[in-house]
Formats: structure tokens, sequence, C-alpha cells
């Protein structure tokens, strides 16, 4: 029997297990965290490289590597850090694309006590500059493909002297140092002290999806890697049998971590795609073997839609997880394409605390059982939209949202002797106490602020509703685009939906619009008809917008800055517009003349 032969046959043995059982290997994989406080990841890795040293660790379609090839590639990285002269706590910037190699990148870097910043690939001009300015790295890692991007937008770093030393990985086009000729130089044979490091030292920044501004960065150390890795491989019952293929961007924590590093500590292995492609995806499934693969919601919906994706080859898959995975595709995408477990939950990379759906309950993002509330103290605060903040009694405390009432969801932070609620913050002191909401139940305590609105019933499943910047205020009630996105999306014609307030002379709030992006089925009456019918009152778009999808974030997630700052203005907005004036039973086009009339006041709201 080949290793192909053992895989499957371990993949045909595994059999689903109860929630309860998910939650108990959850809670056993991260017990001996704390208990091992001077062994990281990467020495996971290594003790797995003595008992599985052939077996495949990373693949991909640039290289793959064993555990015992992965182990020695860390290895390479760290030694050439140390040899560089970089000492604890420095940090390196790595921009490179989705491959194993930056995974085997940042591991070794950690290995050396380096704090490596993880840059999206796609950002240029002042995006990447801000990314790059908040890490202040010493060395930038780039690899061959990004180096122009990266020399057109670096920025000042007032002297020459601060400025970073530049490593190009790959064939340069310029003169440039060679990381890789320096990797292939290294001598494993020397002895060498590395630092002593223990799982509370930092080890990587990660930056936020920056949907609503410039990005920042998150502080992640040893233990929230390692606890990402080990819950996530207890909550999925990982064993070496696993494959996870991968397809979401490296440089953030799902994909980057969480993805990689929960089937690597079971001894199975990570498929690395280098980006998501809905035409190639079940052929990837397929062709690697794999048996689970890490979504965000927004993916599934682009494989429901997909031409030609009746239901996919055959595959092995057992489990599928993720998050974002709205109710209208759950179901339609299990059953579709014959997934046997789907896992939820709910995290942030800076977030102190977590939901998970292990039930496989659909549209939920989680739930905490009682016996884990003291592991995971969260709580539904009541929310002021007028004020974008929490809403304070008399006393000056907040108050608990009852069960089906949205308000803003919120995670105790505990001290630093504690087990969990860590918050570890930004790179910037003013982000990080932004997110943290004083007072809240009695004086002095403190709770991270997620951001997010959502609602709990009363079996305890917690439901997201929206982002707080996505929720808007019409007509002296609130607003979530996401919703009203997701009822929008099942209109005939209506391919893709992005909901937004926008400002309206003479009117209180902000007036719902939709971007939609519309096929031939499309049609103004039905549509019309059927978001009265759909929605409350308040919350039918006011003006529509009609042209191609909005752009999204590497994760999916509607970019709305730019569509808000056009607003209704056919001018700027590049597309036709239209509006549904007060009184009106019909979208009309707003040209110059009818957008002037609504600027100077003259339509009713």
């Amino acid at each position: 029997m080949n290793a192909t032969e053992m895989i499957l046959t371990k993949q045909a043995s595994v059999r689903p297990r109860s929630a309860s059982a998910a939650w108990i290997d959850a809670l056993a994989a991260t017990a001996s965290i704390a208990r091992h406080p001077r062994r990281l990841l990467c020495h996971v890795i290594e003790d797995l490289a003595v008992s599985h040293g052939s077996a495949p660790a990373l693949l991909s379609d640039m290289e793959c590597f064993s555990f015992a090839e992965l182990t020695g590639r860390i290895d390479c990285y760290a030694r050439w850090a140390i040899g560089n002269g970089m000492g604890r706590g420095e940090r390196v910037a790595l921009m490179m694309s989705n491959r194993p190699e930056f995974v085997a990148a940042w591991m070794g870097l950690s290995k050396a006590g380096i704090v490596t910043a993880l840059i999206n690939t796609n950002l240029a001009g002042r995006p990447l500059a801000h990314c790059l300015e908040l890490a202040s790295p010493s060395h930038v890692i780039v690899e061959a493909r990004y180096l122009d991007k990266y020399y057109a937008c670096r920025p000042s770093w007032g002297t020459q002297s601060l400025a970073p030393v530049v490593w190009c990985h790959g064939e340069p086009s310029r003169h440039c140092n060679r990381i890789d000729i320096e990797l292939a130089g290294v001598n494993h044979g020397t002895a060498l002290r590395f630092p002593e490091l223990s799982i509370d030292d930092p080890a990587l920044l990660i930056y936020t999806s920056g949907t609503t501004g410039l990005p920042k960065a998150a502080h992640v150390s040893h233990r929230r890697m390692l606890d990402w890795a080990f819950w996530f491989k207890g909550l999925l019952g990982n064993t070496e049998a696993d494959r996870m293929y991968d397809c979401l961007p490296l440089y953030h924590s799902v994909g980057g971590v969480v993805a990689v590093a929960a089937t690597l500590v079971a001894g199975g292995s990570t498929v690395i795609a280098e980006r998501f492609s809905a035409s190639a995806f079940w052929a990837d499934i397929h062709r690697w073997n794999c048996t689970q693969f890490q979504y965000i919601g927004e993916l599934c919906r682009y494989l429901l839609n997909a031409p030609g994706c009746a239901g996919g080859p055959p595959h092995r898959l057992r489990a599928v997880c993720g998050n974002g995975l709205g109710a209208d595709v759950w179901t339609a995408f299990q059953e579709r394409f014959g997934i046997p477990q789907i896992v939820e939950f709910y995290a942030a990379t800076e977030g102190n605390f977590s939901l998970f759906n292990a039930e496989g309950k659909p549209g939920a993002i989680g739930r905490v059982p009682a016996y884990l509330r003291h592991r995971f103290p969260t709580a539904i605060v009541k929310f002021d939209g007028e004020n974008g903040a929490p809403l304070r009694n008399a006393e000056g405390f907040c108050m608990a949202a009852a069960a089906g009432e949205a308000g803003e969801a919120i995670g105790r932070i505990g001290d630093a002797n504690e087990a969990s609620g860590r918050f570890e913050g930004y790179t910037d002191r003013d982000a990080s106490e932004a997110k943290i909401l004083r007072d809240v139940f009695v004086r002095g305590d403190a709770w991270f602020r997620t951001g997010d609105l959502m609602r709990n019933d009363a079996a305890g499943y917690y439901y997201f509703v929206d982002r707080i910047g996505d929720t808007f205020r019409w007509k002296g009630e609130n607003v979530s685009a996401l919703e009203a996105e997701g009822i929008l999306l099942s209109v005939p014609g209506v391919r893709d939906a992005v909901v937004y307030g926008v400002p309206v002379p003479g009117a209180e709030g902000k007036a719902g619009m939709a971007l939609l992006e519309v096929d031939d089925a499309f049609d103004f009456e039905m549509f019309l008809r059927l978001a009265r019918a759909r929605l409350p009152g308040y919350a039918v778009p006011v003006f529509l917008r009609l042209g191609k999808a909005a752009a999204v974030t590497e994760t999916f997630k509607h970019k709305k800055q730019d569509l808000v700052r056009d607003g209704f203005n056919p001018a700027t907005a590049s597309d036709a517009v239209y509006a549904l004036l007060s009184g009106e039973s019909r979208y009309r086009r707003i040209d110059p003349g009818l957008h002037a009339e609504i600027i100077l006041g003259g339509m009713r709201w």
C-alpha cells in the first residue's frame, strides 16, 4: 500500500463526532500550551519531523515540503536572520505570494525571535507604504514579482540610515540582495545559540483588512498562534490523514495560520493554492485528495453561482471550516456539493474571544456552551446607532441586549495571569485604546469592542447582524446593510448587491443605496415589488446604482468608501443611478436636473 492509499484508508475510517466531543477535543488539544511556555509552533514542527519525516507537510504547484524539509527550511531562515545580526524583537516585513516558502519564512524568523509583518501583496501606493511604516522593519523580504511595486511606494524613512535592508527572493528586476542565494549557503552543521523565547513573546504583525480605512497592524504572540492551531485541530478532529485546501491569503490570520497550522500540528498536510479560482476549485480538491477546505462565506457563494458547477467532481471532503457563511447559502451549498460537515466560527485577528458552531446550525456563527462561559466571557450590549457606541443607563453602565435584540458583541479583557480574554492590541496605542470599553457592568472592568452587531436566541446561538460602520439610520430606524444585501440577492436578475447609506440634504440620517450587478432577468418593477414585500419600508433602497460588482478585499469584503463618496450623483458615480422618490411607485433615472432638485431639497423624504 503506497502513501496515498494509506491516507485514503485513514480518511475512510473517520466518523463524525458530536458537538460536545468536538469541544472536549479542542479543550484537550490546547491544555498543554501553558504548561510548556518555551515550546513554540516551530518546535512542534521539529518534533513532527522526527516522527513524520518524509510525510507531506506543505504542498503546492510551486514547491512542496515534507515535515523534514519544512523543518530544514525553518532552520535556514532562523540561521540566516541570526547570521545577519538580527536580534530578538526586531521586525522584518515579508512580501511574498501564497506558497509554502511564505510559511517557512515566518516560522523560521519567529524561531530566531524576529517579529514578521505579513504584508498584503495586493496593496500599492499609500496603503502599502502605510503598512510598512506601521511595522518599521529593519529588513524587508520581497518576492521578485513585487520588487518594483515595493520600490514605487516605499515610504520616506526620514534618513537613509533608517531605511530597511531589502532582500529579494528570486531573480530581481534591479540590483538587490538575494535571500534565496543566501539561504542556499546556510551551514546547518554549525552550533548556534537560538534565543530563549516564551509563548508570550511577539511573533507576527497581521493587518486588518482595511474595509473602513487604512489597515491596522495587530500584535500576534506565539501563544495566540498555538491557541489557534491546537483549538482548530481539536475542534475539527484533525489527524495525520487530513489534508486541508487553503486558497485564502496567507497574510491574514485565517488563511496564513489557522488553515495551515491546524492540520500540520496533527501530522496532516495543507495544500496552498496561489489564489481562489471558482473554475479550478473542485478540480484542485479532487487532484490533491483534500479532506477539508477553509472558506469565507463569499467564496461559497461564488462556487454556488459559478457557471458549470452543478456539483463538482467527486471529492473526499469530510468537513469545511470558515466564517461568514450566510443562511441563504448554507443549505444550498451543503446539499449541492455534498459537504458532510460545516464548522462555522466567529473570530478576529486582534479579538479576545471566539464563537464556534460545532453543531452545524445553518446561519449561526456559534454559541458558548454553559461549561465554557468562564473561558469565553462574552456579552451583547444595547447599542446607540446615533452615537455609534453602546447605550448606558442612568448609573453609566452598559445594558445587556435581550434575546433576539441586536447589539454590539464584546469580550471581557482578562488580566495577564488569565488564560483567556487577552487583548494584544495594535502597534498604534490610540487604536488599541479605542477598542477597549471601560466601566461596562462594574467600575474598573474592561471589555474588547468587536465593532460587530449580533443577536442571540434562547438556545444561546449567536447570529451576525452587521458591522457597526455598515449599519445606518433612516426614518428613525436602524438599517442593517448585510441583512438588506441578503434579501436583495434573492431577487431574480440580481447577481450581486452592495447596500450602504448616503446623506440626503434636508433629511435626517442616511438613505439606503444599493449597487446592483444585474443580468437580463432583472426588472425594475419586479425588483421594487419584491423589495417592498421582503424588507421593512425604511430598508427599501431609495437609490439604485447599476454597474459592476463593487471592489472587494482579499477576504471578499466589499469596499464601500468610494461608493459612499460618489453618492447618488450620476456625474461621479459613472453608472446609471436611479431614485425612488416620495409618493412614487417606480425608480426614476437621475439626470443632472433631477440631481440638482434633490440637492436643493425639493424632494420630500
